[in-house]
C-alpha cells in the first residue's frame, strides 16, 4: 500500500506546505491517540520538539488532536529525539511523539512517533494511523470528563541529563578534557552542555543559541567546519558535533579532522569487547560502512552485519539478532542497551570514557583501521525508474565483475529524492573511479 503521509523516519515536509498543516498534526494526533488509548488508566502522550519556529504551531495542533481523543499531554519543550524516547518509557507513557525535521533546513518540521517501549511504529501501525487521518473522525472524539488535559513538563530536561550520565561506568569523571561541543542550534542545546559540565568537562559550547530560524544553519554534525575551527582555535581535545534532533553525532579529532561513524563504532566495539559487554559477536552497519571496518571487526574475531541504508532496518537488525552496537558511517550510532534509538550524546560519552581512560588523542584512538578507498557519488533523474534499465543493469554487473570479491559495489535509489547513489569501493583506487564513472554515465544516459 503505498503510504500518503508517512515517510521512512515519520512524516516530514515544509511547515504549511502541501502536507504538513496544523490541521494534518490535529488530525495525526486524533488517530494516533484513539490507537493508543487503552485501559482504565489517564492515558498519557509525551511531546517534545526542536527549536523551529513552526514547533509551537505543531505541538498545539498535535495537543489538540490528543486531548480531544481523551489523552493527556506533557509537553516536553525542546529535547533530543532519544530523550523523548526515554522519557516515553520512564512517563509510563502510551504514547511519544518528536516533533523535529532532524538535520534538514528550519523551514521543515516532521512528527515522529514512539510507543510506549520507546521503540518507533511498526509500518502496520503507521498505515493504520494514516487510514483514520482521512477517516470521518468525529466518531473518535471523548466527551464530558473523558476529555484530556495537557500539562508542562519541567523536570524532563534534568531526567534525561541524569539517564544519559548513569550510562558511563560509576564514578566516571571527565576533568581534564576541554570539549567544543556543537549543539546545531537544535533540540540539545539545553542539556547536552549540562550534562557535560557535570561530569567534570571543559564545556566550550556553539550553536546553543536557536532563534527558531538557524537550527543546522553551517553548525551542527552536517557542517563541521564549525566545530572543527573551535577546536582548533580553543585547542580543545575533541570536538563533538551534534545534528538539530541530537540522534546523530560527528567526532572532531584535536587536529580538527572528522571522525566518522565507521571509526567511532570501531572504538566501541573494541572497548565493550574488553568489558565483555559486547553482544551479538558483531555490530551492525549498512551497505555504506567502509570495507575497512568489516575487516578491522574480523581481526577482533567480531563480525560486521549490514543492511540497507537507515537507522530503523540498523535497529531491526540489532534486535533480530542480538546485536547491542550498530549504526551508520553519517554518525547515527545505536547503543542498545541504554537507547532504543541513535543518541549523540549518549554515544559521544562512551567516547569520552574511552579517551579518559587511555590517556591519548582523539586521532590516535579513532585510528582503528586504514580505510579502503571508497568513491559515492549522486546521479540526479527527471523521472522513470534508471536502476531497472538494461544500460544500467549491465554497467552494473559489468562493475561488480571488475570489482572481483575484494571489492564491493553498492547502486541504491535514494528515499527521498529523485537520485541514484553509487557507491563502490576495492584497494584500487583507479579501479574504483574508472567502476563509479562508468554506471554513472549509464544512468545519465537512460535518465
Amino acid at each position: 500500500m503505498v503510504r500518503k503521509y508517512f515517510g521512512t523516519d515519520g512524516i516530514r515536509g515544509l511547515a504549511n506546505g502541501d502536507k504538513l498543516t496544523p490541521d494534518l498534526a490535529m488530525r495525526v494526533g486524533m488517530a494516533a491517540g484513539h490507537k493508543f488509548v487503552r485501559g482504565e488508566h489517564r492515558n498519557r502522550v509525551v511531546i517534545g520538539k526542536d527549536t523551529r519556529r513552526s514547533g509551537y504551531m505543531i505541538e498545539n495542533a498535535l495537543g489538540a488532536g490528543f486531548t480531544a481523543v481523551g489523552m493527556d499531554v506533557y509537553f516536553l519543550g525542546p529535547m533530543p529525539t532519544p530523550a523523548v524516547a526515554m522519557l516515553t518509557r520512564s512517563l509510563r507513557a502510551d504514547l511519544g511523539v518528536m516533533i523535529s525535521a532532524s538535520h534538514n533546513p528550519f523551514d521543515d518540521n516532521g512528527i515522529k512517533l514512539f510507543r510506549p517501549d520507546g521503540y518507533k511504529l511498526s509500518d502496520d501501525l503507521e498505515l493504520e494511523i494514516e487510514s483514520l487521518i482521512d477517516s470521518d473522525m468525529g466518531k473518535l472524539l471523548a466527551h464530558g470528563r473523558d476529555i484530556g488535559r495537557a500539562y508542562r513538563d519541567e523536570e524532563a530536561r534534568t531526567r534525561y541529563i541524569e539517564y544519559a550520565k548513569r550510562t558511563l561506568p560509576r564514578g566516571a569523571d571527565l576533568g581534564g578534557l576541554r570539549v567544543v561541543l556543537d549543539c546545531a542550534n537544535g533540540a540539545a542545546y539545553k542539556v547536552a552542555p549540562v550534562a557535560l559540565w557535570e561530569l567534570g568537562a571543559e564545556v566550550f559550547t556553539i550553536g546553543d543559541k536557536p532563534d527558531g530560524f538557524n537550527i543546522n544553519d553551517k553548525v551542527g554534525s552536517t557542517a563541521p567546519e564549525a566545530v572543527s575551527a573551535k577546536v582548533k582555535e580553543v585547542r580543545a581535545d575533541i570536538g563533538i558535533a551534534l545534528d538539530g534532533d541530537a540522534d546523530r553525532v560527528i567526532i572532531i579529532d584535536e587536529k580538527g579532522d572528522v571522525i566518522d561513524g565507521d571509526q567511532f563504532m570501531a572504538v566501541i566495539a573494541q572497548s565493550w569487547l574488553e568489558r565483555e559487554m559486547l553482544t551479538g559477536g558483531g555490530i551492525v552497519a549498512t551497505v555504506m560502512s567502509n570495507l575497512g571496518l568489516e575487516r578491522y571487526l574480523g581481526s577482533l574475531g567480531l563480525t560486521l552485519e549490514r543492511t540497507q541504508v537507515g537507522d530503523r532496518y540498523v535497529l531491526e537488525a540489532m534486535r533480530a539478532k542480538g546485536f547491542n552496537v550498530g549504526g551508520e558511517q553519517s554518525g547515527h550510532i545505536i547503543l542498545s542497551d541504554f537507547t532504543t534509538t541513535g543518541d549523540g550524546l549518549v554515544a559521544a560519552l562512551q567516547l569520552l570514557s574511552v579517551l579518559k581512560q587511555q590517556e591519548r588523542t582523539v586521532s590516535e584512538i579513532c585510528a582503528r583501521f586504514a580505510k579502503v578507498p571508497q568513491l559515492l557519488r549522486s546521479v540526479k533523474f527527471k523521472s522513470g525508474k534508471p536502476l531497472e534499465h538494461k544500460q544500467v543493469i549491465a554497467a552494473i554487473a559489468e562493475g561488480e565483475a571488475l570489482l572481483g570479491t575484494g571489492g564491493r559495489l553498492v547502486v541504491r535509489a535514494s528515499g527521498t529524492e529523485p537520485v541514484i547513489r553509487v557507491m563502490g569501493e576495492a584497494d584500487d583506487a583507479a579501479l574504483v573511479s574508472s567502476v563509479v564513472a562508468q554506471i554513472e554515465a549509464a544512468i545519465r544516459d537512460v535518465a
